[in-house]
């Protein structure tokens, strides 16, 4: 998310467009920072609840950035700023990027969601990041009238690019053909589906990332699965240096708090062929099955194997599939598109005319 919004505001400044970002922090600094064309602000975290921050500081320091800025862009879901926006009678021309549906806390959803749809009902435009997300959400269908599509997209000049040494670093120390994942060890992103899988094929597979726990490497080691190389949280560097190397991008999330999929964007920018799952969000919207990789069936690790398999034993196959992937993400994917695509919506909904 931190490189969603940063993106976008280093996207907007080259159309004349100035940001300030207001945000959470547990220790805020007593002063606005600036990072490249926009102003970063963190009012005090008081307190977390469902993995919502909740801030007194806020609603002033919303009241103070909002009066003095032209149009309003939130983020969601954040249920706090659903209260702030509605408690500070917002009157600015506002926008929402809809990252996910709300999938997991069901019944928190039911108490919260007529909150949501006053606060969805009030924005001047909703962009959804993908066409697939806004077939697949109830909720869009709702405010379809009033919805723009907007693809989350990277800079790849923010992306340092890995040194002779440090490429031959993780080649010496992982196996010279492998699948590589990156993310989170979330809940929905279908690891105990790739250890299935992994197990079935004994494809190496390079994992980058992690819960914070040894979860999934105790797992791995007491079923004995020795071809799944767990490296832990490493910098843009590293990662790049292993994605550059990997056979391609094996993205197994399993369910639809899965949104879009940023690692699928990064793979595309590296050219790498991918797999992943047809879930009815963005990852079918970045990857597109037969064109720049495969998707199969979530949830399903027979399918997964095949996958793998299939893109393992065929090189030529990835390849060109990586190639493909390569070309759509310049012509899908960049920063510099998402950032004019804003700008214009920005300038739209100041302006008041409607879309096309």
């Amino acid at each position: 998310m931190e490189r969603t919004i940063a993106a976008i505001c280093q996207g907007v400044e080259s159309h004349g467009i100035q940001s300030d970002v207001l945000s959470l922090s547990a220790e805020p600094d007593t002063n606005s920072r600036q990072f490249g064309g926009h102003f970063a602000h963190k009012a005090k975290l008081d307190f977390e609840f469902a993995s919502t921050g909740f801030s007194r500081a806020a609603f002033g320091k919303f009241r103070e950035l909002s009066a003095a800025a032209d149009i309003v862009h939130y983020h969601f879901p954040w249920p706090f700023m659903d209260v702030v926006h509605l408690a500070t009678s917002c009157k600015k021309p506002c926008v929402v990027t809809y990252h996910s549906d709300i999938v997991k806390q069901k019944a928190l959803l039911r108490l919260y969601e007529p909150l949501m749809m006053r606060f969805l009902a009030s924005m001047d435009s909703i962009v959804a990041t993908s066409p697939n997300y806004l077939q697949s959400s109830p909720v869009l269908q709702k405010f379809r009238a009033k919805v723009d599509i907007i693809p989350l997209g990277l800079d790849e000049a923010a992306y340092p690019a890995p040194d002779a040494a440090r490429r031959e670093h993780w080649r010496s120390r992982l196996p010279a053909r492998f699948f590589v994942f990156v993310g989170v060890f979330r809940y929905y992103k279908g690891i105990h589906v790739l250890m299935d899988a992994a197990e079935k094929t004994g494809i190496p597979v390079v994992l980058i990332g992690g819960n914070g726990t040894d979860e999934f490497p105790r797992e791995a080691h007491r079923r004995g699965i020795k071809n799944m190389h767990f490296v832990g949280s490493l910098s843009d560097e590293d990662k790049m240096a292993i994605l550059e190397l990997s056979t391609g991008l094996v993205f197994p999330s399993h369910l639809r708090s899965e949104a879009f999929g940023l690692s699928l964007v990064e793979a595309s920018m590296l050219g790498k062929s991918m797999i992943s799952c047809e879930i009815g969000t963005g990852t079918s919207y970045v990857n597109l099955d037969g064109e720049t990789g495969l998707v199969v069936a979530p949830h399903d690790s027979d399918a997964l194997a095949a996958a793998m398999t299939r893109l393992f034993q065929d090189a030529a196959l990835a390849e060109k599939l990586g190639g493909n992937a390569r070309q759509r993400y310049l012509a899908n994917f960049t920063a510099d598109r998402m950032g004019m695509a804003y700008a214009q919506l920005y300038w739209r909904v100041i302006s008041g005319t409607k879309g096309i």
